[in-house]
């Protein structure tokens, strides 16, 4: 591309919230179901629970991609993905992600520090089973992240695998499962008018206790 495309006249004035003081006194994750709950309601969010998670590659450079929130309690968030993939090798020897959820009909987002750990065999058999069949031999079809021919491959494999299992389930494969990640800091972000937004950054002390404080925009 020759022509420099100039996009600096791309701008809104975010005008459809705040974030007062008073959220401090309450616990991260109870304000994050609050916020989570309203954009789950939202007639213009049409999934709540997708967010973007930044793991530290193999190859020295970040990566973030989009997944699924899954599960969260005052324990962390949980996702599923396959343990060989780009982003479960990554946390193998990384075991530090950032987690990020925007919502722009809301003019909110929030930000995630933590340690990924994975779930019990127990938990991810639990969510394994739950999901649709269809869902669960998508989980065996794709070698996730591995180069491979064409889009063909995966479908032979995939009518292969619908015909070994017509009358059966699958098995949760040994390298398909669950993440929690436990949270150092959450921060909350609302967008105000004149650029001037709201942040709100809880984190742990070295007791154990959540701590708030407003941070410049």
């Amino acid at each position: 591309m020759k022509e420099e495309k100039n996009i600096g006249y791309l701008r809104k004035s975010y005008e459809k919230g705040s974030l007062n003081d008073d959220k401090k006194a309450m616990h991260p994750v109870d304000l994050f179901k609050d916020w989570f709950d309203s954009a789950e309601a939202h007639p213009d969010v049409e999934e709540a629970n997708a967010m973007s998670i930044a793991t530290l590659g193999l190859d020295g450079f970040p990566k973030a991609r989009v997944v699924l929130l899954k599960q969260f309690s005052s324990e962390g968030f949980v996702f599923y993905t396959n343990y060989k993939s780009q982003k479960g090798l990554a946390i193998e020897v990384h075991d530090k992600v950032g987690l990020t959820f925007f919502w722009p009909a809301m003019e909110r987002q929030i930000l995630i520090k933590g340690i990924a750990q994975k779930v019990s065999a127990q938990t991810s058999d639990a969510y394994f089973y739950s999901r649709p069949k269809g869902s669960q031999i998508g989980a065996i079809v794709s070698p996730q992240s591995q180069p491979i021919e064409d889009r063909s491959f995966l479908e032979k494999r995939l009518d292969s695998l619908e015909t070994q299992f017509k009358k059966d389930n699958p098995k949760r494969p040994a390298h398909w499962g669950g993440y929690l990640v436990v949270p150092e800091t959450i921060e909350f972000w609302q967008g105000r008018p004149n650029r001037l937004h709201d942040r709100m950054e809880f984190s742990l002390n070295k007791k154990n206790k959540w701590t708030a404080v407003r941070l410049a925009p």
